[in-house]
């Protein structure tokens, strides 16, 4: 590749010296005329049989089912947050141009990892990250050789004939490669090269029954209450449940977005890192690049950093949206010694390679600098992607933090999962010091150096660990060692590091023991129970599993569907009787649902003027379909109310086998309510009538509908 290495280093030269964007694509093609069809010019190998596909109906030839395409080709590994960044990018082109207009993407999966060479983790990773073009395994990375790659993410651009053209290095592309592509394809559709030929697809996600849960990320408890917070990551969506696992509040979803607003039209995109106190919930909006805040009081979410766009800075000091960050992976709650408890957000911030951190009160960091409320900046990292300790933080280096926690008051540290360098590492609240814990090496550019050994500090190996949780009862550490799937305990005193749960092998086995479940890339922990029980988010499992660290016992966490309801609620079943004729009753729009969909209707019905709901009276809602009582198996469908200014939420889910194309849902709606100014009081019924109509596709995502009523 030395003679279109050497033109193309010419050609970068040229461009930046170009007076502008006219200027750019004269210089491109001149460039594709030179190396095009001459003695420089170099074709790709063909792909190897046997290679494993994935989103295709079979395995592609380059110079032949390719042939007339002009082709990218994305190295990547999927534990990658630079080739995580390039995504938006080429799914940005792919928008703009199809395989009819000549364009065609074909990601290049060569592994760092030994965990990411298995197809099925691979193939999740597809899903997780909604890509949609064909994925190649190079498990061998024998094109990665033979292209001389050299780093993740590279991009390299083929013409029609499997030519090589371009090679593009790193993210952050975006306005070069479009112009790139614009150019080539114009290029050789001018000279009748370019083929509209469709490539044959099979998307792998396509293939999957619906989930509660779709690749969750992080969780959260709320030692108070005992909610938990749940970041339904595939889904794009925070779930708020009771420990047991019924929804109280679904957030978001099920399509990625950006919008603050009332917590029933806010949306997120692939949120990891979440935190729950009281009736406030942070979450670390990963590929927003933002944090956002929902209040469950107010039911509003808003954003108090990030823009909605991948930043660039490494220093900070800014406030709310004109902050910009880039991928924060994970939260903690942290303070100083001269500060309130909780007064501090610290970011895990993956894209940068750094530990930032919000100030949610005026406060101070231990330099003495002020700052005030809602200044967001950087506390320990320099940006640069490495393995390195020091006792000076911002000297400090990192690889893709995505874990963290905060040990007080023993330690007064923040403990860091340190993904890429496979190693725990901690920050001293006190002083600022970055520290080995375990894993690693002492070479702060090895970031090779993992394994999976029991072991005390570097002696032990981990594989890219992704979550981290303090146990204070126990005073120990609790790791997801996400790809060697397990999880894993520390005692911060010894640096002793030993397996506490999980087998090494993915699989879905839940065992009734520590030694017999197993897990599938675990992403994140966290300690409940007041350090009695470990909530393990099993994301390639889609679920959340539940250690009881006393009797050394796993249970699966059963998300259901549910309506949030007064916590002094009777656990025996409300016996519940249809309205009477006399009851209001409104004709809704049909609502087209699926297989395993989750439909949640949000009460929003308005008392007359002056009155409330009478305390203590039995205010209810309840869901009929007569004659087709499947419908509800297994679920609540009835529930008190006693307050209507949070609007009530009523969740049920579409069972997985459907017995009618259409019917009649009725959602029944009683309520006792007084007015102040005459002491009356009244019982009203409103019934709204929902017509479903099932579709042959099942989707596994929420349908929201807004059941509306003034009196």
């Amino acid at each position: 590749m030395a003679g279109v290495s050497g033109a193309q280093a010419q050609l970068e030269a040229a461009l930046l010296e170009a007076a502008g964007q006219i200027q750019k694509e004269q210089l491109i093609l001149q460039y594709l005329g030179k190396i095009d069809g001459g003695e420089t010019e170099i074709k790709a190998p063909e792909f190897a049989e046997g290679l494993e596909w994935v989103n295709t109906e079979t395995p592609l030839l380059l110079h032949k089912d390719l042939c007339g395409k002009v082709v990218i080709l994305d190295f990547f590994t999927y534990c990658c947050i630079n080739c995580m960044h390039l995504l938006p990018d080429l799914h940005a082109l792919e928008e703009k141009y199809s395989d009819k207009d000549g364009l065609v993407v074909v990601g290049v999966h060569s592994a760092k990892f030994p965990n990411e060479k298995v197809l099925k983790n691979i193939q999740n990773a597809v899903l997780r990250y909604n890509i949609t073009h064909p994925v190649v395994n190079d498990a061998d990375a024998k094109l990665w050789q033979e292209l001389e790659v050299t780093c993740w993410p590279t991009l390299v651009i083929l013409g029609p004939r499997g030519n090589i053209l371009f090679t593009l290095i790193g993210e952050g592309h975006k306005e070069k490669l479009f112009t790139l592509i614009s150019v080539t394809l114009k290029y050789y559709k001018d000279k009748g090269e370019i083929m509209d030929h469709a490539i044959k697809l099979k998307l792998y996600k396509d293939s999957l029954p619906p989930s509660s849960l779709l690749f969750p990320g992080k969780i959260a408890v709320d030692n108070a209450t005992g909610r938990l917070a749940i970041a339904d990551s595939g889904h794009h969506r925070i779930l708020v449940t009771e420990k047991n696992g019924e929804i109280l509040h679904a957030i978001g979803g099920p399509k990625s977005g950006w919008k603050d607003g009332s917590i029933f039209e806010a949306s997120f995109n692939s949120p990891q890192g979440v935190l729950i106190k009281d009736n406030i919930i942070y979450v670390a909006d990963t590929e927003n690049h933002a944090i956002r805040k929902i209040d469950l009081t107010s039911e509003m979410v808003s954003t108090i950093a990030g823009t909605g766009v991948q930043g660039t800075d490494h220093e900070g000091g800014k406030t709310g949206v004109e902050q910009s960050i880039s991928s924060p992976w994970d939260l903690a709650f942290g303070t100083f010694a001269d500060s309130t408890k909780g007064s501090l957000l610290f970011i895990a911030m993956a894209g940068t390679h750094q530990i930032w951190v919000i100030f949610l009160e005026d406060g101070k960091l231990h330099s003495g600098i002020e700052y005030k409320k809602g200044t967001c900046i950087r506390f320990a990292g320099s940006g640069n992607e490495e393995n390195r300790n020091n006792s000076y933080p911002h000297k400090a280096g990192f690889a893709q933090p995505s874990g963290l926690c905060v040990a007080l008051p023993e330690w007064n540290c923040l403990f860091i999962s340190d993904s890429e360098s496979s190693t725990i590492r901690s920050v001293s609240l006190k002083n600022g010091a970055v520290k080995n814990l375990v894993g690693g090496e002492r070479d702060p550019l090895n970031l090779f150096a993992f394994g999976d050994l029991d072991g005390i500090g570097i002696n032990a190996k981990l594989q890219h660990p992704l979550g981290v949780a303090w146990n204070e009862k126990r005073s120990l550490l609790y790791v997801a060692d996400s790809y060697n799937h397990k999880i894993k305990v520390i005692d911060p005193k010894t640096k002793q590091c030993t397996t506490l749960a999980g087998t090494g092998k993915p699989d879905t086995v839940i065992g009734a023991k520590f030694n017999q479940v197993t897990f599938n890339e675990p992403g994140g922990v966290c300690v409940g129970e007041h350090g009695d029980v470990l909530y393990v988010v099993d994301t390639n499992n889609h679920n959340v599993k539940v250690l009881d660290l006393e009797m050394q016992t796993v249970s699966v966490l059963a998300i259901t569907a549910a309506v949030a309801v007064d916590a002094s609620k009777s656990t025996k079943p409300m016996k519940i009787s249809r309205l009477p004729k006399s009851a209001h009753s409104l004709q809704m729009v049909p609502l087209v649902v699926s297989c395993g969909q989750t439909v949640q209707f949000c009460l929003k019905i308005d008392l007359p003027e002056g009155a409330e709901l009478t305390e203590g009276a039995p205010s209810y809602w309840a869901l009929f379909a007569e004659g087709h009582e499947w419908l509800f198996a297994g679920q609540k469908i009835s529930g008190t109310i006693v307050d209507l200014a949070n609007h009530p939420g009523v969740f049920f889910v579409i069972p997985d086998q459907v017995k009618t194309n259409a019917l009649l849902l009725s959602i029944d709606v009683c309520l006792y309510f007084c007015k102040k100014n005459d002491n009356s009081c009244q019982m009203k019924g409103i019934s709204f009538q929902q017509p479903l109509q099932f579709s042959s596709i099942c989707q596994g995502t929420i349908s929201k509908v807004n059941l509306s009523f003034s009196f």
